[in-house]
C-alpha cells in the first residue's frame, strides 16, 4: 500500500513537472507591447532583407494588432508576398483570396489579381519550359490558365492600373504557351499514328488561341493527319487555310521543327 502511495506521488510529480516544462516553453511573444508601427517596420526590415520566415509572423501579428485599419490590410498583401518568396505558394494564394473576399472595394484589388497571376505564372513557369525540354504531354496546365484568369480580370477591371501593361504581356505568353501545349499533344498523337486524336487537338488549338505561333503547326498537323486518314476534301481545306495565313511556312517544306527550334525561338 505504501509502495502504491509512493508510485502516485510520484507520478503526480512527473506530471506536474511535464506541465511546468510545458508552461516554460511556450514561446514568447516578442511583439508584446509593441506599437503596430513598430511592428510593421520591423516586418518591413526582415522582407527587404530576405528573412521572408520571419516577416511572415510579424505581419500576422500586425493583422490582429491593427485589425480594421488600413495598415492591416496591408499587412495581408505584405504577407502574401512573403509566402510566395519563401516558396508558400498555396498559402500566398489562400492569402490574397481571403484579402480580396474581406476587401472587395479595396483600391489594391488590382495587386491582389497581379499577385495571383504572378503566383500562377511562376508556379508553372516549368509548364512554359519547352526551354527545359520537358514532355510537356505530361504537365498540367491549370497554374497556367488560373494565371491568365487573374490577369484577364485584372486588364478589363483595371484596364489603367500600373500593373495592367505587365499583366498583358504574361497573358500574351501565356496564351503562346498553352497553344504550344496543345499543338505538342498533337503532334504527339500525330507521330503515334493517333490521327483522329490529333486533328482533335490540332483543332482545339486553332479555336482557343487566335493568333499564337503555333498555330502555323496545328494547321500542318490538320493536313498531315487528313492525308493520313485519306480525307483529301479535309486536308485541301487545311492546307488553303495553311497557305493564306502562312504563305511562306516552313513546315510544307521541311516538316516538323526539330528538338533544337522551340516556338519561342525567332532566329
Amino acid at each position: 500500500m505504501r509502495g502504491a502511495r509512493l508510485s502516485a506521488a510520484g507520478a503526480a510529480a512527473l506530471l506536474l513537472a511535464a506541465l511546468l516544462s510545458a508552461c516554460s516553453s511556450k514561446p514568447v511573444d516578442k511583439t508584446a507591447g509593441w506599437s503596430p508601427n513598430r511592428i510593421h517596420a520591423e516586418a518591413r526590415d526582415e522582407l527587404n532583407s530576405g528573412a521572408f520566415d520571419k516577416a511572415i509572423p510579424l505581419y500576422e501579428a500586425l493583422e490582429g494588432r491593427a485589425a480594421g485599419t488600413p495598415l492591416a490590410q496591408q499587412a495581408q498583401l505584405d504577407k502574401a508576398y512573403a509566402q510566395f518568396k519563401d516558396g508558400q505558394k498555396a498559402e500566398a494564394l489562400a492569402t490574397l483570396d481571403r484579402f480580396m473576399r474581406l476587401h472587395p472595394a479595396s483600391p489594391a484589388i488590382d495587386y491582389a489579381l497581379y499577385m495571383k497571376g504572378v503566383i500562377n505564372f511562376n508556379d508553372e513557369l516549368g509548364l512554359f519550359s519547352f526551354l527545359a525540354r520537358q514532355d510537356l504531354s505530361e504537365r498540367d496546365q491549370k497554374a497556367a490558365k488560373e494565371a491568365f484568369e487573374s490577369f484577364d480580370e485584372l486588364v478589363k477591371r483595371f484596364p489603367d492600373s500600373r500593373y495592367a501593361p505587365d499583366a498583358r504581356a504574361r497573358m500574351r505568353y501565356t496564351v503562346n504557351a498553352l497553344a504550344q501545349y496543345d499543338v505538342h499533344v498533337a503532334r504527339y498523337y500525330y507521330t503515334r499514328g493517333a490521327y483522329v486524336a490529333a486533328i482533335s487537338r490540332a483543332q482545339q488549338a486553332i479555336a482557343d488561341y487566335r493568333d499564337a505561333p503555333a498555330l502555323e503547326e496545328a494547321l500542318y498537323i490538320l493536313v498531315q493527319s487528313y492525308d493520313k486518314l485519306e480525307m483529301t476534301a479535309l486536308r485541301d481545306d487545311a492546307r488553303r487555310v495553311l497557305d493564306q495565313n502562312y504563305p511562306n511556312s516552313q513546315y510544307l517544306a521541311r516538316g516538323f521543327r526539330g528538338p533544337d527550334k522551340p516556338w519561342w525561338q525567332l532566329w
